[in-house]
């Protein structure tokens, strides 16, 4: 790619950042949309199961639990739908920095990594739910005051945390060293992330929305009136806007890392941030 996206020369107002992110998401959105739409699907196999075995989709809620083939799809989809997504940031990120890499490296990565990944959305999970355990103790209005009030903490906790899956796939560390990392370069930017994030998650409403609209005019034009080339266009769609999200996110992520490296670290780190990590 001759125009390298990732890192940033300098320190970026929030207008850039999420300039770039858009940048990055255009520029590697064809790129990535494979992996995105695979990851989309893996996450629906338990659903399909019951599907194909002829029951509804009502029935598979209220028996998920009680069928071991539904807890063991569900969990295997998750693990794939986890190395699909960390693919797309990989490959965004081979791209973004003018280095990218072949498909079977970037999946192989994914794989390795895996274990990584699944630990750091525990200790994330974890580090944030901790603090509503309080409000639970309480009952009635003083429970809902309480969560209401230990949402404060735990909001500045999943801002702090929010660098961890960019750290950990582009530099390779560790599950711990890279929300230590992240809870690094995010302090003292709450509120200019939280507004970032804000935007950034209206900004992709609006796109679903418009989207899903002209999805569902498109769907009874070319339907006919057919109930089932309908249902068919439709799902299709729906699918494909659903897959779109994950390269817009790990966009954002990617310009979110590439902003405070610079910011807090230096263009040297960043320059070096931008060689890819060792597989």
């Amino acid at each position: 790619m001759a125009n390298v996206l990732y890192p940033p020369p300098r320190p970026q107002s929030v207008g850039e950042i999420l300039d770039s992110a858009f940048r990055i998401f255009r520029a590697t959105l064809v790129m990535s949309l494979p992996y995105a739409v695979a990851a989309v699907i893996a996450g629906q196999l338990p659903n399909i199961y019951y599907l194909l075995s002829g029951r509804s989709m009502l029935q598979g809620l209220t028996g998920q639990f009680r069928d071991p083939a539904w807890d063991a799809l569900y969990i295997l989809g998750y693990l794939i739908a986890v190395v699909l997504w960390s693919a797309v940031l990989l490959r965004q990120y081979g791209l973004a920095t003018g280095h990218p890499a072949d498909t079977s490296s970037e999946l192989s990565t994914a794989v390795r990594r895996l274990p990584a990944m699944v630990l750091l959305g525990i200790l994330t999970g974890c580090a944030i739910g901790i603090w509503f355990v309080p409000g639970l103790a309480l009952q009635g209005t003083a429970r809902l005051g309480a969560l209401l009030l230990l949402a404060i903490p735990a909001c500045y906790m999943a801002v702090a945390l929010s660098c961890g899956w960019a750290v950990l796939l582009v530099t390779g560390k560790g599950a711990v060293a890279s929300l230590m990392h992240s809870y690094r370069l995010t302090s003292g930017s709450f509120w200019r992330l939280t507004l970032i994030y804000t935007v950034a998650f209206v900004l992709l409403m609006v796109l679903y929305m418009v989207s899903g609209l002209i999805a569902g005019l498109v769907s009874l034009l070319l339907g006919h009136g057919d109930i089932a080339v309908i249902t068919a266009a439709t799902t299709g769609f729906v699918v494909i806007l659903s897959a779109v999200g994950t390269p817009f996110f790990w966009a954002l992520a990617l310009a979110v890392l590439g902003d405070l490296s610079v910011r807090k670290e230096g263009a040297d780190l960043a320059q070096r941030l931008s060689t890819p990590a060792a597989p």
